[in-house]
């Protein structure tokens, strides 16, 4: 290699890093994922159109004895985009939905299968020579059936968290569905390969046995191995070079056992992130993830898209070819959109619903071009048609947003995830706390550890455990193709199955409901649940104090699992400091509550008239809570005292470094009266209440009614 080359290959990778990014931020300006932008790029760096201006320039910056050295790095760019599709690919998001998923996969895959192999027949007499050698109808017809059947996982991720729809109707089932697509569509793909590399029925059938011992190897032997990768991460607090070093050995080794068998060596990294280690392998999968951005999606795909675009001449289609391509297009659209949608009609969805999972189950992306370089490298379409699917595969990904949003606008989006969510709680038989658990990392017994008081102060309520994971869904951190988007599908799906053993756990709780979101709005997400689940308090860490006063739908207690180690509402006297402020009188119905539900012994530190007091009190009093009045002048303090506190009480008064509890009521709301509230939330609660003890009083004051 001489420094003519190597200067033009260097020159060659700045330039397509460069226009694949203007192409991406050019997509997502448009509201189209940023791979749309990107394989246009890499159409316009060829013949299509850098090539149709004077002096030919593609030629002349893409000579080719670098476009080998471009063709290479595209190769590892491939490989590791699809182990990353492997990864990606959680089966428990099928859990609970697997005959409905089942049914729409099938049918998104048999129809277009069947329509893209009659296509095949139609356009074999036009398209039978590749490179002036002759080539099988069998081999192009299989091909242009499963060319129709794909969809693409990742791109269809991308676009549910862009629109919102992770917890919707379509959104679950299309993700599911893809999941179950994608195993299926992969594994036809490898035995139509194999048909093609093998020839003879006896060469068929080594590829086949070959690549089931294969599969063999991957499932039996190597992911029980690649299983300690959790514990290996977790002992060292991170992914180690070492760690990743292994992941990175084991894709490029199998992605070549899969090349010497003859299904090509996409196959092997596929299977490669298929069997990656699931269970508590979450923050594993992100670290890997965000290791493998900033090589794969920055540099190496961008290769991978301008070595396809290189092959794609649109001028080369002719008049006389567009009716190919509309037919193309009509084929692969129509087909993937009745096939999916019968299948979600048979499996009882709406027709709203069914008709955007139909949609959804339309994206192709990137996936098509990784399923149409393996034609090309197969000899099984010629240049003409292989452009006219390039175009095929943008047109479907481009159309998928606006018809979705034409299906399923935001309004209805919004709509069926209220509703879903009012679908999910438990009838009330209680007073209703949502407690918020952030990113609920580790095992149940770690949450349980580490939210010990959080947990404590729900004790007697109905309880929804609000899981809320964090995405960095922003203009700067947008995620992209291939990184980490599905993942965090698999982490809620984890998540709720985590946060489903913890409510299973708690005791003294009433009914026990699990929620579960992930966006980068966790303020208007926790408000949106909070109104769906018609919550009378929020219940959050002390560690995520700021996003607490940021809530608006119900009253907020920021809970301290750090102050007064001792302390706990079940076996403390619960001392309530109350504020003359809505905060404050909201305090006090926390604290009540805390009382009733727990050591049924409660101070009151407030200016307030006694008289007032105990009749605001009545309904817990009747329950058998002890109640105190005490003027905050005369207060000391206990030792063995949970406090609960208004953040915005009045910082004279002296209550101690250690306030367990603090509310926040932002609400907004007309205030109702507090013993109409305490009436409201307590008098008719379902716990049975100790009649033995009566109210009593400490030290009282005779100041002004108010509290």
């Amino acid at each position: 290699m001489d420094k003519h080359t190597v200067a033009f290959l260097l020159l060659d990778v700045a330039v397509i890093i460069a226009v694949a990014r203007v192409g991406g931020m050019i997509a997502r300006a448009v509201r189209q994922p940023a791979v749309v932008g990107e394989i246009a790029a890499g159409i316009a760096l060829g013949p299509s159109l850098l090539g149709l201006l004077p002096g030919n320039p593609d030629q002349w910056l893409f000579p080719e004895e670098v476009r080998p050295l471009l063709g290479g790095l595209a190769q590892i760019g491939l490989v590791l985009f699809m182990f990353i599709v492997g990864l990606e690919l959680d089966m428990r998001l099928t859990r609970g939905r697997e005959r409905a998923a089942a049914s729409i996969s099938a049918c998104s895959i048999a129809l277009p299968f069947g329509l893209g192999a009659a296509l095949g027949l139609l356009l074999y007499p036009s398209h039978d020579t590749v490179g002036g050698v002759g080539i099988e109808r069998l081999g192009m017809v299989l091909f242009m059936g499963v060319a129709m059947s794909i969809t693409a996982f990742p791109v269809l991720a991308r676009i549910l968290a862009d629109r919102g729809m992770m917890r919707t109707v379509p959104g679950v089932f299309s993700l599911a569905a893809a999941a179950v697509d994608d195993i299926l569509a992969w594994t036809l793909l490898a035995f139509i390969i194999a048909i093609i590399e093998g020839g003879s029925p006896l060469e068929v059938a080594k590829i086949v046995g070959m690549t089931l011992v294969y599969a063999a190897i991957m499932f039996g032997i190597v992911r029980p191995l690649l299983a300690r990768l959790v514990e290996w991460r977790d002992t060292a607090g991170r992914l180690t070079p070492d760690i990743l070093a292994v992941i990175l050995i084991g894709v490029f080794l199998s992605s070549a056992a899969t090349d010497v068998i003859g299904i090509h060596q996409i196959f092997g990294a596929f299977m490669f992130g298929a069997v990656m280690p699931r269970v508590g392998a979450e923050q594993l999968h992100r670290e890997i993830l965000e290791r493998l951005e900033q090589v794969s999606v920055l540099l190496l795909l961008p290769m991978f898209f301008v070595v396809t675009g290189l092959s794609v001449d649109l001028a080369g289609i002719g008049l006389s070819g567009l009716w190919q391509l509309g037919l193309v297009l009509v084929v692969a659209i129509a087909g993937k959109f009745l096939g999916a949608y019968a299948g979600a009609r048979v499996s009882a969805i709406p027709t709203r619903q069914s008709a955007a999972i139909a949609v959804l189950m339309n994206t192709r992306g990137l996936t098509e071009l990784v399923i149409l370089s393996a034609g090309r490298d197969l000899g099984v379409l010629s240049d003409d048609l292989f452009a006219m699917l390039v175009v095929m595969a943008l047109v479907t990904t481009v159309l998928t947003e606006p018809l979705l949003r034409l299906v399923y606008p935001d309004t209805v989006v919004a709509n069926d995830i209220a509703a879903a969510e009012r679908r999910a709680l438990a009838a009330a038989t209680a007073p209703r706390v949502l407690v918020v658990l952030r990113d609920p990392d580790g095992t149940v017994e770690d949450l349980r550890a580490r939210h010990r008081r959080l947990l404590d102060c729900a004790t007697g309520y109905d309880v929804v455990l609000a899981g809320l994971l964090t995405t960095t869904d922003n203009p700067a951190g947008r995620l992209e193709v291939g990184v980490p988007v599905v993942p965090d599908f698999a982490a809620m799906a984890s998540a709720v199955e985590k946060l489903n053993l913890l409510g299973a756990s708690l005791t003294g709780a009433g009914s026990v409901s699990v929620l579960c979101r992930f966006g980068s709005d966790p303020a208007t997400d926790l408000d949106a649940m909070a109104r769906n689940a018609n919550a009378d308090v929020i219940v959050i860490d002390a560690a995520d104090r700021a996003l607490g006063e940021m809530l608006r739908a119900a009253p907020v207690a920021i809970v301290d699992e750090n102050a007064a180690a001792g302390a706990a509402p079940g076996r403390s006297v619960i001392t309530c400091m109350v504020a003359d402020s809505r905060s404050g009188r909201t305090a006090a119905v926390v604290g009540a509550g805390l009382a009733l539900f727990g050591s049924r012994s409660l101070t009151i530190v407030s200016t307030g008239s006694r008289r007032r007091w105990l009749a605001d009190l009545r309904p817990v009093i009747d329950r058998g809570v002890w109640v105190s009045l005490v003027e905050p002048k005369r207060h000391r303090g206990e030792n063995a005292a949970f406090t609960v506190a208004a953040a915005d009480d009045d910082p004279t008064h002296e209550r101690g470094p250690d306030i367990p509890v603090t509310v926040v009521d932002n609400t907004g709301t007309s205030e109702e009266a507090l013993g109409d509230r305490m009436s409201t939330l307590y008098a008719e609660a379902t716990a049975s209440a100790d009649p033995t003890p009566s109210a009593g009083s400490g030290s009282t004051t005779s100041s002004p009614e108010r509290h």
